[in-house]
Formats: structure tokens, sequence, C-alpha cells
């Protein structure tokens, strides 16, 4: 038994502190956010553990947490502590024998999971993809590119980081070894998990659809049994990669602690651990983005009469949204719902008839608009008295564009925090390397346009044409979630007016003869 169950089983408190977002994709699984405190209730299993959040428990990923040791805000006894109760050693922590041991006890342990880990994908290329590539009738190409991505390069890739750590492994005194410059010279092969990273959530769901069939339940049970394989689901060998770049900078952070500054591989020990650090953040904001393209897709096709690109051709995240007042030439007022994007502002107006729905009106290309703020008081050019207003103009000529006005001064305020956001969220992309490819942007809108359709049919409609009372569809199907980054009050109080019974004759001759029909 563990030294971790142990002080669990004794009847004391363990708790771990997520370090990344876990969303769920079971209902035996624990969701948390980064920073959420969860108490561990069992440890037994190595990779997965059962524990307590805020409103449940259920199963979670222990490579998405650490256990607090030794730290500053745990006001129970550390478990390191009680595993020095059971071997006696000095009390002096920072000891050089102390830190050598524990240095020793990091790097054998970072050898032995790469070296199960490498086992694991194995299994998956030889055990799964082997034998479906034998089954054409049951599997086809693209089929398994969606399921296992890109694993075999990433097998590949860490064949020959082990190999690079092989070597500079010390059997004889661990702690000597010098492995930070395994992950500094191959940083950027650790790129090629991003992909993988971002398709897991298809390849789940395409795994799931496939395990509603009896056929392919028995299959896969089948090739697990014939290669040897340990008693756990293909779907939780295909988690396996997204588990392990996680760790990387968990496992480094503990090496970095205990190799002093007069170590050989302290620095390299340093710049390692920021540059794992920058792939696992790199790969969570790219997730991220992914998830917010798909819900952006979903709020375009909601959108009537769009013209021109889809807003994915430029953009990948929904910065801020409101309501503000357009003055354009010759002091002509148009009252408009703004959805300010990174690279892009598109502007819509709402129905007449239903406040809900939003029709297209246009967009500014941000990258070529400089926003300024402007004092209140009379604008003699437009011939207008401005109140919390700001003015978009050419980046490059300074030709007018035109004003913008908020109904209050803290709503003035939001927007020039939100345009800053969206130029430094911009650079930060370019720094970052942040892409996402044309093929993931196409698969998002055509996705969000098929299940507009499906709806549509659900209804009665055929999917080819757009249904006059498009706007009885209700609000939570027509728009499925919100980015993270907006608040979602924002958000509904654009599309979700304060429900009032209409009293337009027009309307309720239209409403009342769609019933009807």
């Amino acid at each position: 038994m563990s030294v971790l169950n142990q002080w669990i089983n004794s009847g004391h408190a363990v708790c771990a502190e997520a370090l990344w977002d876990h969303v769920t994709m079971e209902d035996q699984e624990l969701a948390f956010k980064a920073g959420d405190v969860i108490r561990v209730l069992d440890a037994s299993h190595s990779e997965w553990w059962w524990g307590r959040g805020a409103d449940r428990e259920a199963w979670f990923p222990s490579c998405f947490v650490r256990v607090r040791v030794n730290q500053d805000d745990s006001s129970t006894e550390s478990v390191e502590s009680v595993a020095e109760q059971e071997n006696p050693k000095p009390r002096d922590s920072h000891s050089s024998h102390h830190k050598e041991q524990m240095r020793t006890n990091v790097v054998q342990e970072i050898m032995s999971t790469e070296r199960i880990y490498i086992k694991h994908l194995r299994d998956i290329c030889d055990g799964y993809i082997r034998q479906c590539r034998k089954h054409p009738d049951m599997f086809t190409e693209p089929q398994l590119k969606t399921i296992f991505s890109n694993i075999e390069e990433i097998y590949k890739f860490q064949r020959q980081f082990l190999k690079e750590l092989e070597k500079q492994y010390n059997k004889e005194q661990p702690h000597l070894s010098e492995i930070g410059s395994c992950f500094l010279g191959q940083g950027n092969g650790f790129s090629i998990y991003s992909e993988y990273c971002n398709t897991h959530p298809a390849a789940s769901a395409e795994l799931q659809r496939l395990m509603k069939s009896g056929r392919y339940k028995h299959f896969f049970e089948a090739c697990r049994l014939l290669q040897q394989m340990i008693d756990i689901s293909i779907a939780g060998f295909l988690l396996t990669p997204v588990q392990k770049i996680c760790k990387y900078p968990l496992q480094l952070g503990e090496l970095l602690k205990y190799t002093p500054k007069s170590h050989s591989d302290h620095i390299a020990v340093c710049e390692a651990y920021e540059a794992m650090k920058n792939v696992a953040s790199l790969i969570n904001e790219r997730k991220r983005r992914l998830e917010s393209i798909d819900t952006i897709a979903h709020w375009q096709v909601s959108i009537l009469h769009w013209e021109g690109t889809d807003v994915l051709e430029l953009s990948s995240e929904l910065i801020h949204s409101g309501e503000m007042t357009r003055i354009i030439r010759y002091g002509k007022v148009q009252q408009r719902s703004f959805f300010l994007f990174d690279h892009q502002l598109v502007f819509c107006k709402k129905d007449v008839l239903r406040r809900d729905l939003l029709h297209y009106r246009g967009r500014l290309d941000m990258d070529q608009t400089e926003v300024l703020d402007v004092p209140d008081g009379r604008d003699f050019d437009l011939g207008v008295t401005l109140k919390n207003a700001l003015r978009l103009r050419n980046a490059f000529t300074l030709e007018f564009m035109c004003m913008l006005c908020c109904r209050k001064a803290q709503d003035k305020q939001r927007w020039l925090q939100a345009f800053d956001k969206e130029r430094n969220r911009v650079k930060e992309d370019q720094e970052m390397g942040m892409e996402i490819s044309e093929e993931q942007r196409k698969r998002a809108i055509v996705n969000a346009r098929r299940a507009k359709q499906g709806k549509f049919k659900s209804l009665g409609y055929s999917g080819s044409v757009r249904p006059h009372h498009q706007n009885i569809l209700p609000l939570h199907q027509r728009h499925i979630t919100i980015p993270p980054s907006v608040p979602q009050q924002q958000v509904f109080s654009l599309v979700e007016p304060p429900k009032r019974k209409p009293y337009h004759l027009l309307y309720s001759l239209t409403r009342n003869a769609f019933f009807r029909k």
C-alpha cells in the first residue's frame, strides 16, 4: 500500500490542488478547474484517484493534480513527513544526503514512468491500430485517423526520447544523472502532442459511437487480450498521451526542487521545466480555442442574412460583446449589437419582431483599426453631442470610420479594456505560434450547420429551406455554450431580452398562421 493511501486510511485529510482544467467525458469522472482543491479519498490506483470535489465524488486523473506536500497553506501534516517517520532521516531537509536521495527517487520515477508509457504506446500501435487495419470492412482510414490521430508519430518520437534519457541516466548514482538536456533537445518535438490533444474529444466521440455496437466492443476487447494488455479500456489507453504531456512539468518541478544550484544539471532542468510548462500551456490554450471555435460557429449560423467570409477565417475567440450606438457620417445613428473577436468586430441589428434574433450588418478589421477615447461634449463634424464615446479610425490613413457610444461610463471602460485585450491576444498568439488549421475551422462550421438543419428537420422542416419562424427554437438549442472568456450574462442579455407579450398585429397573424399550418 502506498504511503499516500496509508495516510488516507489512517483518517487524515489529504488534499490535492488542480493544476489543469479537467473536462469530463464520462459520468464517473470528476470535473474541476485549475486551482480547485480536491479531497483525495482513494489513491490505490496510480493513474486514477477517487476524490470529492465541490458537489460530488468521482474518479479523476492523478496527473492533473498536485498533492499538497510541505506547503505553507496546508494545515495538515505532510505526507512526506509520514514517510520520514517510517524511515527516519535527518530532520534537516536541506541536507545534501536527503536531497541526493530525493533526487534519486524523482529521476527513477521519470525513467520508470517513461518505460511504462512506451509500452502503452506500443500496445496501442501493435495491439489496436495494426489489428484495425486488417479489417477494412470495419474501419476506414479516416475513421482510424479520427480515433488514433497521430499517436504513431508520438510513439516514434517517444522511443527516440527514451533513448536519450537512457544515455544520460546514471545507474550507479542516479542523483548525478543529467536528464534536463534531453527535454531541451527534444523541445520542439513535444509540439506533436498538440494535434493529439486537440482531436482527442472527437476521438472519444467516435469511439463511443462504435462501442454502441457489440461487434466493435468485442473486437477491441479481443485486441486487448491478444496483445496481453493490462485491464484498461481502449478509451483509457487513448487518454494516456494527454495525461503524459501534462505530467512532464510536474515531474520536472519535483526534479528542480531537489537539484541544488551546484549540480551540473541545474540550469538545464530549470530551462526544461519552463519549456515543458510552455508546451502544456500551449496545448491547453489550443484545446480551449478549439472548444471556442465550435461555439463561434454555432453563433454564426444563428445570425440571419450572414454575408462574406466566416468569422473563423480570421478569429478563434470571442473577447467581449454588448450594445452600443453607432454614429457614422452626417450624424446618422444606429443601435447595434457588437461582438469583438480577435482580429475583427462584428455588428448586428436586432430583429424588429423578435429581439432575440440578430441580423448581420457588417464588420471591421481590427488589424487596421485604431480605437480612441473621446471626451464628452459636442462634435461639430458629426453635429451631435457625445457621451461615453469611442472613435474608430483607420490605423494607417487615420480616416474616420465611426463613433461608438456606450450607455454608461463603466461600459465604455469595459470596451476600452476589451479592445486592449484583443490587441494583446493577437500579439500573444503570434508569439506562441497559436494557429487553428483551416480544416478544423471548416469542420466547425459544417458541424454547426448540420446541427442547425437537424433541429429544423426534427420540427418538420426541410434542411435546405430556412423556416420563416426559426425563432421558435429555444435559446439553449441555438446557443450551445458560451466561451469561458466572456461573462454569460453579457451574451444572454443580447440574445434573450426580458420577455413581453408582442402586440404587433403582423406578428400575431404570422404566429397563428404558422401553428395552424
